[in-house]
């Protein structure tokens, strides 16, 4: 965010009322207040006692409910808990109206200092995904490993169907947006967002939509949603523009977790061609692509990425059956196999 722009911050008594967020079967919703911000956290009781912690960051416009499926997947492995940053889901906009990627990785490191739960196994997508390579840079004692689903790092050249978000980081954009889509359902929103971040569309179960447009109605009558949603991507946009130790790929460069890389073939927000690069930054990384997936992996083929998970983790050597195993060298460079789940041919490289 600029240093001459006044953050809009709506007082919280004229808030409205809004329908509560869904939780999920086998869920909790908790709300946590840390200086200057409130998160709402979403997680998942562990299979059992003495699972390592993990914890998700979801991406633009998204929230904790975009790991549902994953976390399902993968209770019997991690104690696992994803938060909505702020502005987003059920967590209120922070105070200050600062919606940087260093002022979400901020609040991350706030939420896992006063938990006591790190080194966690701190998964990230998209924006979250730039945020947790900032907080594993910065804070290498707070993460465990490191698993990025699409993560959005600076691109020279960007993909034209992503186009359209990175305008929305322009002042005035997001208020043109609004009102030319003044008249769209909340399906017809959410049918363009499905199409957008799914490889298939047709994965989304009819109860799943349902759910989706539930949320999106719900997230319409927040008077901050366009305004948390056009600062974030300003954040991300500035992010991008940043140079020296600051500069996002210099910060992946310093991360020391062993780190886990998935990318979509039919990512339309992230370039597929970005995954090599990636693989090559990280130091001690593994390389997950999915030739029919999009930018939201962990929800298209959630069993594939725990499977992925599982299998990094125990190559590591940490342990998922609970205390904190080591974390012992590279895999090395060599081909992993190939797996498939829920129609997925998904290749694995270490790196």
């Amino acid at each position: 965010m600029s240093s001459t722009e006044v953050p809009f911050v709506p007082p919280a008594n004229v808030l409205p009322k809004v329908s509560p967020v869904r939780v999920g079967e086998g869920e909790r919703l908790r709300s946590v207040g840390l200086q200057g911000i409130t998160l709402t956290v979403r997680s998942r009781p562990p299979a059992r006692e003495g699972l390592p912690p993990a914890l998700y960051v979801h991406g633009l416009g998204g929230s904790s409910q975009n790991w549902s499926a994953l976390m399902e997947q993968l209770e019997g492995d991690v104690d696992g808990e994803a938060l909505d940053l702020p502005g987003f889901g059920d967590s209120p906009p922070p105070d200050d109206g600062n919606y940087s990627v260093t002022a979400h990785a901020r609040a991350v490191i706030r939420f896992l200092d006063a938990s006591g739960r790190g080194p966690v196994h701190l998964f990230g997508n998209s924006l979250g995904g730039a945020v947790s390579t900032r907080l594993a840079a910065v804070r290498p004692d707070l993460v465990r490993t490191l698993t990025l689903v699409s993560p959005a790092l600076p691109e020279i050249r960007v993909q034209r169907t992503a186009v359209p978000t990175g305008l929305l980081a322009l002042p005035g954009v997001a208020g043109l947006f609004t009102r030319y889509s003044r008249n769209w359902t909340a399906e017809q929103r959410v049918r363009g967002v499905t199409a957008l971040c799914y490889g298939d569309p047709g994965r989304v179960t009819p109860e799943g939509f349902q759910h989706a447009v539930e949320e999106m109605e719900r997230r319409l009558q927040l008077p901050y949603f366009w305004d948390a949603m056009a600062r974030s991507a300003r954040g991300l946009v500035n992010a991008y523009t940043l140079g020296g130790q600051h500069a996002l790929w210099r910060q992946a460069e310093r991360v020391l977790a062993p780190t886990l890389l998935v990318y979509g073939g039919k990512d339309q927000l992230v370039g597929f061609r970005m995954a090599q690069k990636a693989a090559r930054t990280f130091r001690d990384s593994r390389l997950l692509t999915l030739p029919e997936a999009g930018h939201v992996a962990m929800m298209e083929y959630p069993e594939t990425v725990a499977g992925a998970f599982r299998d990094f983790v125990s190559d590591k050597g940490e342990s998922t059956s609970g205390g904190s195993g080591p974390v012992r060298g590279s895999v090395g460079r060599s081909e992993a196999g190939t797996a498939s789940g829920g129609g997925a041919d998904a290749t694995a490289v270490g790196s």
